[in-house]
């Protein structure tokens, strides 16, 4: 966990209410950290549904492995998340790891072990004792807790590099009845999700089936999570799971679609949205916060081909490290992303300043107001390629200096 707070952090933690049938509590397990809590424990009631979404990455860690074969069943009663090591390439030692963990927190909850989810970050590598995590969760239970306190330490504890705890909570009604969606997450390195965040974790009081808390949470992480990035790498750890326990009292939806649950939809992926900017907002070393919206592809898929070849670009992030309005890089970039361009229908345009046109720098371009534009902490990038109907956005930082401090230390 770093010591510096990001310049594009938050005011503050937000103050996450209770939510019926969660608690929660973390501790120190010693696996890495001293002086912090590293380890979070959450306890749901009975008849609590859950879906997720998982890294793809083909060495990805036990508990991905873990979470990917309970999902199916559809029912959660405990989590269990640990920051410091990501129980990721260790073989059987790693799965052994899981298998004791999941046994500790089955005990404490009273169910099945294919209703505890694990999830694991830090460093790659690394075996730990098989019941280093699951000796120290009896020892949590006396401290299992629902209040605004508890949720931030949650968030803290699943730190690794994060500079500031993240979470995001909205309330809504489904059929006239007031639900609550509460959520935390963690990332700020190795960023570029390929179905998930870093590590999410969402909560709701709603009676939904998971197939329909399935269905939401894969459509709406293309659009929030798997839109960002910070590095361009993809973890063997990316978990995003959703929780309904349905303790609010409407009446159980089992669609997706089901008209009452306009609102939830829209509030559902607002607070997945919220949470992914952050990670952003996170980005180890990041001093600039960057959008990039490209219109005008041949498809969406198209469109955030190329947004993403932008965002992940070293020469476009490092230019706009340096404040530099090299939009060179950008054009650079949209040649190189594999859909199709055209030279003299692309039109880029910085904090509102059309640069390029008809194949070229447009006529009298003043750099003034863009390098203004560059001095600032959110930037913004619009790209046109006149090809068609095909639009996406995504969110990236700048890499700095810090990104290198950082990451050439991390195991030290």
């Amino acid at each position: 966990m770093a010591t510096t707070l990001s310049p594009l952090a938050p005011a503050s933690f937000p103050t996450l209410p209770p939510i019926a049938g969660v608690r929660l509590a973390t501790a120190n397990s010693g696996i890495r950290y001293k002086g912090r809590d590293d380890l979070l424990l959450a306890v749901l009631d009975p008849g609590t549904a859950v879906a997720g979404v998982l890294t793809r990455s083909l060495t990805c860690s036990a508990p991905v492995i873990w979470c990917r074969d309970s999902l199916p069943k559809g029912s959660a009663r405990a989590v269990v998340c640990n920051a410091g090591n990501a129980n990721a390439f260790t073989g059987k030692a790693g799965d052994a790891t899981v298998q004791a963990t999941v046994e500790a927190a089955a005990a404490i909850a009273g169910c099945a072990t294919d209703e505890v989810y694990v999830a694991s970050t830090g460093v790659i590598g690394i075996p730990l004792a098989a019941d280093a995590i699951g000796k120290c969760l009896p020892g949590m239970v006396p401290t299992l807790a629902a209040d605004s306190a508890a949720w931030e330490k949650a968030a803290r504890a699943i730190m690794t590099t994060d500079t500031f705890p993240k979470g995001s909570v909205r309330t809504v009604t489904i059929g006239g009845t007031p639900v609550t969606i509460a959520g935390f997450a963690k990332g700020s390195g190795m960023i570029a999700p390929d179905m998930a965040t870093m590590l999410g974790f969402v909560f709701t009081d709603a009676a939904i089936a998971a197939t329909a808390l399935q269905d939401m949470l894969s459509e709406f992480t293309e659009r929030t999570f798997n839109a960002i990035t910070v590095d361009g790498d993809t973890s063997t750890s990316d978990t995003l799971l959703l929780f309904a326990t349905g303790k609010a009292g409407n009446a159980p939806v089992a669609s997706a679609q089901a008209p009452e649950l306009a609102a939830f939809r829209a509030a559902l992926e607002d607070l997945l949205l919220d949470l992914a900017l952050q990670i952003v907002r996170d980005g180890e070393g990041a001093t600039k916060f960057v959008a990039i919206t490209v219109d005008g592809a041949d498809s969406n898929a198209a469109a955030k081909r190329i947004a993403l070849t932008v965002a992940n670009s070293p020469l476009v992030k490092t230019a706009i490290a340096g404040e530099d309005a090299n939009w060179g890089r950008i054009v650079a970039a949209i040649g190189r992303a594999g859909e199709r361009a055209d030279r003299d229908l692309i039109k880029i345009t910085v904090g509102g300043t059309l640069i390029c046109a008809e194949g070229m720098e447009v006529p009298g371009y003043d750099e003034t107001p863009v390098a203004t534009h560059m001095k600032g902490k959110e930037i913004d990038v619009h790209i046109d390629l006149g090809l068609g109907r095909g639009t996406a956005k995504v969110w990236t930082c700048d890499l700095t200096h810090g990104y290198i401090d950082i990451n050439g230390s991390y195991r030290s």
